[in-house]
Formats: C-alpha cells, sequence, structure tokens
C-alpha cells in the first residue's frame, strides 16, 4: 500500500472523515480571493488578506505536499429540546461542543508524527485548522474532498458540509489525489434564498459584512441597524446556508461525542444569558468557540434576539442591561426595547 493510502487511513482511524492529498502550488480560485479583498467584503477581517494565501511555500519552506482533512461536526436539524419557558436563541451547531482549535491540534500533531514514523525520518511540517493563512477550500477541492457550493461551502457527496477543515504542510513529496472536479449543485439556489441578510452573490462569493455569522462572532462593533432585524433568534453563528443544502439531508448524523451540544448552549435562554457577569460567560463557555465573541459581543447578540423575539417577559432583562458596564451592551439592550415598544 503506497504512501497516500497508509496516511490516509490513519487520518480516518484519528476521526478525521475525509482526507486528501495535494501540491502546494497556489490556490486555483487566488484571483476570486484578491478581488474579493479589493471590493472590501470579508469587513473587519484585516487578516484575511495576508499574502501568505497565494502560496503555501511561504509558511513551509521546502512543503512539497498538503494533506487536506475535514472533522465532523453534528447536524443542527433536529435541533436539541429547549429547556425553559424562553424565548431562546440558537448558535450555530459548530459551537455546541468543544472548541476545535483545542480539539484538532493534538490529532493534527498525532497525524504527522505517524508520517515521519512512516517515511523513517522527521519531516517538516506545519499544521492549522482554521488558523493559518491558507485559501482551505480550495486546497480541500484540489485534494479531492469535494466542490464549493453555492453558499461557500466545501461539500461531500455523502457527508454533506457539517465539518471542519483542516491542513498539515509536509516537506515530502507524497502522491496528490485528483481534484474534485464536479460541481453537483446544479440549478438549486436554496442556500441562497435562505440567507436573511442577502450576504451570498453570485460567484459563489460572500459579503461577509452581511452575513449573520461574521455579525455576530468576527464584527467586534455595532450590527448596522439595518440588518439586526433580519438577524432573528441567531446569538452566534448561523446554519441556515448549510441546513438549506439537499446534500445535508443526505448526511448520515454525527456521533462525535466531543463536539455535542453542552447544556444551555444550542438554544440559550437569552434574558439568562443577558444577565451574564463576565466571570459567569467564562464559566458557561469555557473551551467553546462561543468565546470568540466575547462577552460583551454576545450579549451584544443576545439583545438583538431579544428584541427580534421577545415580548413584555424580555423588558426587565432588556432594562437591566441598559446599565450593563459594556457601551455595546447597552446600546443594543436600548434598541431592542424600542423595538419592543412597536
Amino acid at each position: 500500500m503506497d504512501l497516500n493510502q497508509v496516511v490516509k487511513n490513519e487520518a480516518r482511524r484519528l476521526g478525521f472523515a475525509l482526507a486528501g492529498f495535494t501540491t502546494p502550488d497556489p490556490p486555483p480560485h487566488l484571483p476570486n480571493w484578491e478581488r474579493w479583498l479589493a471590493q472590501g467584503r470579508h469587513g473587519q477581517m484585516d487578516y484575511l488578506a495576508d499574502r501568505r494565501r497565494a502560496d503555501p511555500r511561504a509558511l513551509l519552506p521546502g512543503c512539497q505536499s498538503i494533506l487536506a482533512l475535514a472533522v465532523r461536526y453534528p447536524d443542527p436539524e433536529p435541533a436539541p429540546r429547549v429547556e425553559g419557558p424562553g424565548p431562546h436563541g440558537r448558535v450555530a451547531a459548530y459551537a455546541w461542543g468543544a472548541d476545535y482549535h483545542l480539539v484538532l491540534p493534538p490529532r493534527l500533531e498525532a497525524l504527522a508524527a505517524f508520517v515521519a514514523e512512516q517515511a523513517g525520518g522527521p519531516v517538516a511540517h506545519r499544521c492549522y485548522t482554521d488558523t493559518g493563512p491558507l485559501l482551505e477550500r480550495d486546497l480541500a477541492q484540489r485534494a479531492g474532498l469535494g466542490w464549493i457550493g453555492k453558499n461557500t461551502c466545501l461539500i461531500h457527496p455523502e457527508i454533506g458540509s457539517y465539518f471542519f477543515l483542516a491542513e498539515i504542510l509536509l516537506g515530502l513529496e507524497i502522491e496528490p489525489d485528483a481534484p474534485f472536479a464536479a460541481d453537483r449543485c446544479g440549478t438549486c439556489t436554496r442556500c441562497l434564498d435562505a440567507c436573511p441578510t442577502g450576504a451570498l452573490l453570485p460567484g459563489r462569493t460572500l459579503d461577509a459584512r452581511r452575513c449573520i455569522s461574521y455579525l455576530t462572532i468576527e464584527n467586534k462593533g455595532s450590527i448596522p441597524p439595518e440588518l439586526r432585524p433580519r438577524m432573528g433568534d441567531w446569538v452566534f453563528g448561523c446554519d441556515l446556508c448549510q441546513s438549506a443544502c439537499p446534500w445535508n439531508r443526505r448526511a448520515e448524523a454525527d456521533r462525535s461525542p466531543v463536539f455535542q451540544p453542552r447544556a444551555g448552549v444550542p438554544a440559550p435562554d437569552l434574558a439568562a444569558d443577558l444577565a451574564l457577569t463576565p466571570r459567569e460567560f467564562n464559566q458557561k463557555f469555557k473551551d467553546s468557540p462561543v468565546q470568540r465573541a466575547r462577552r460583551r459581543g454576545y450579549l451584544r447578540n443576545v439583545a438583538v434576539a431579544l428584541g427580534n423575539t421577545g415580548g413584555p417577559e424580555a423588558v426587565p432583562a432588556l432594562e437591566k442591561a441598559l446599565k450593563d458596564e459594556e457601551p455595546l451592551v447597552r446600546e443594543h439592550a436600548a434598541w431592542a426595547l424600542e423595538r419592543l415598544k412597536r
């Protein structure tokens, strides 16, 4: 058995649902990325402009192969049963359990060590999972893991798109896999139709500035007032464009325990979470992706969700939030109160 297949077998043993090899050549959609940046559609995510994305060899001089990998996370449909009277918010399924930034690196390093063992000596490597300047979906498509859908997600015909991507850059030449050439979206536009803010654009591009995931996580300031009503009950991320995708309806449910829902995370009690102190926020979301929004960003999102879905019962929590130490929270609580009075 050649090294390509041996390593992919080990990757699956370590919990990676997909694995494939590609070369470190510049990503095929590099011009699209450059136009996207020039149009400012990356919003506040200045790190996405890192020019090293144009050439993976800039990250690992002497890189000869890239191992692209994917790990499943739970399908948000059906959502976990909601406890308590509500109103409740929604959290994207990838953030229901442990933070993948903490879970995946040890697996990646173990797999890199396995490659070195098979090669009979040290192999230079770098591991990434949404942490380095790489065009991950481009590399994954070229490694045969799937195609880039109209919702801009990588889609595999058997397991859909509910997965994390990761890469290992290797200073070792390993036979690359054939790219995934087929486009299986066809004429379907369900993902575009499902996006309430119009963030998905023609040409499989995204205006991050309108995306609910961006607005609730990467955006560190005020949410544009015109977009707040369209965010519904989402308080961290969004699954709408993936939930609408027919390919996800065919996928078998994920069984990985580490990413399974934690109590109170998938559908948080909005009034209760709006009252979280800094210490309580850190305790509830310890080792969770939700930490990325920080308390002020998360409570900002919760206030907007209450303004969109709450009734008279939400007023006391919002009035209390008007005295929060964070101006960002106070601003969005005031907006929510005004919305509920209409």
